[in-house]
């Protein structure tokens, strides 16, 4: 049955079954994977010879599937096989009816057989009988696992894109820091749109470094999925394998043990880290930094064994700068301070690099308010003392308050 298909697809409709030819079953379109830029069958279970269950191929009966959402496709349309084509192709994607005489042998439900029609024409009665779905191009199947690689490849090619052409690993440095910084930015907005717009800027420059390693014949795209992947599973072996982990506190524990283990093994090899604390960048922002190195030292079990101890810290390296005498020392004793001060965030679950850019966002907001306040009441603020400043200040902090805006930390 399915070779009469095929053959059906080839003659009416050029199918080339060398270009990678995917056949679905319609009632697994939901949990499997998808490349729109190739040919597609889909194909009813009865036709291909499976049982069909009660209901299936009645045209009165939409399709339900009980398959699981493949992830990734999570979407509102997540369980929705119509949905589902609909968000992988444009809605005049061509699609065309099988089932002539000679392929329906079988008893194929016939539809209108050889009519031509579009995915956003589609409807659920249309997937009892099997369809055909013409290939778009790579650059049109823009929600397909490949689009992006094929796209990256494209501008770099000879006739691509000059921009795009000139681009090596260090010159996108700094756009691949920009856009990871926009992301941090959007997320503080929540799951907006503009995030997974953002989100997208992030994966292009994933996407365009895998590329021009690709050229340069060190390793692409499958690698660097390959090599995290590898390493997420072997991280989680109380999900993969036996371990057992019942608390976040356990995870943390014998993911920073894991990957101790790694280190170690690098560092055996000559090809690696040597240390505990090797490995965190150079370029990470000095408190996220600071926290990421005390949480090694933590898992490694150099720790205090709880917050009190920490705050004592605290007060002793206060005492200490207070004491300082000149401005070297005076810096010294103050980094002191800023690191035991990471370590009491570290302490409550508080990611510290967030906390201060809300601190941050929440004193710019005040500011503001102060300066309008002064504005409306005719004052400039270089003209005011300090006590007339504070008084503003409290009065914004309070319209903050009455505001509840989500950034107030205090």
């Amino acid at each position: 049955m399915l070779d009469a298909l095929v053959a059906e697809a080839r003659e009416r409709w050029g199918l080339d079954p060398a270009a990678g030819l995917q056949v679905v079953a319609s009632e697994g379109l939901v949990g499997t994977p998808i490349e729109p830029s190739r040919p597609l069958l889909i194909v009813p279970l009865e036709v291909l010879g499976v049982p069909a269950r009660a209901g299936a191929g009645d045209p009165a009966t939409p399709l339900v599937t009980d398959a699981a959402p493949l992830p990734g496709r999570h979407g509102p349309a997540g369980r929705d096989p119509l949905g589902v084509l609909a968000r992988l192709y444009p809605p005049d994607a061509m699609v065309a009816r099988l089932g002539t005489p000679a392929a329906r042998g079988g008893g194929m439900p016939a539809g209108d057989a050889g009519a031509q029609t579009t995915i956003g024409a589609l409807t659920a009665t249309d997937l009892a009988a099997p369809l055909y779905v013409v290939p778009i191009p790579p650059e049109a199947a823009v929600a397909g696992p490949w689009a992006m690689p094929f796209i990256s490849a494209r501008l770099r090619q000879p006739d691509g894109c000059p921009w795009d052409r000139e681009q090596t690993h260090a010159s996108l440095r700094k756009h691949l820091l920009e856009e990871a910084y926009e992301v941090y930015d959007a997320l503080d907005r929540g799951a907006t749109p503009a995030l997974a717009e953002e989100l997208g800027d992030l994966l292009l420059q994933v996407v365009l470094h895998a590329q021009l390693a690709a050229e340069a014949g060190v390793f692409d795209l499958a690698d660097v999925q390959a090599a995290i992947g590898r390493k997420i599973v072997r991280r989680h072996p109380h999900v993969f394998g036996d371990a057992v982990a019942r608390t976040a506190a356990d995870v943390n524990r014998q993911w920073e043990r894991i990957k101790a283990e790694e280190r170690g093994a690098e560092a055996s090899s000559g090809d690696g880290p040597k240390g505990a604390l090797d490995g965190i960048s150079t370029s990470l922002p000095a408190l996220a930094a600071s926290q990421e190195m005390q949480e090694r030292a933590a898992a490694l079990g150099y720790d205090w064994p709880d917050v009190e101890g920490v705050l004592d810290k605290v007060a002793e390296e206060l005492g200490e700068l207070a004491r300082a005498t000149d401005g070297t020392e005076r810096r010294e004793e103050f980094g002191d301070l800023l690191l035991v001060v990471v370590n009491v965030g570290r302490k409550l679950g508080i990611e510290t690099e967030a906390a201060l850019r809300a601190a941050n966002e929440k004193f710019r907001w005040r500011f503001g308010r102060v300066e309008r306040l002064a504005t409306d009441r005719g004052a400039a603020l270089r003209d005011l003392d300090f006590e007339a400043l504070d008084r503003l200040w409290a009065e914004a902090k309070t319209m903050e308050r009455a505001s509840a805006r989500p950034h107030d930390l205090s």
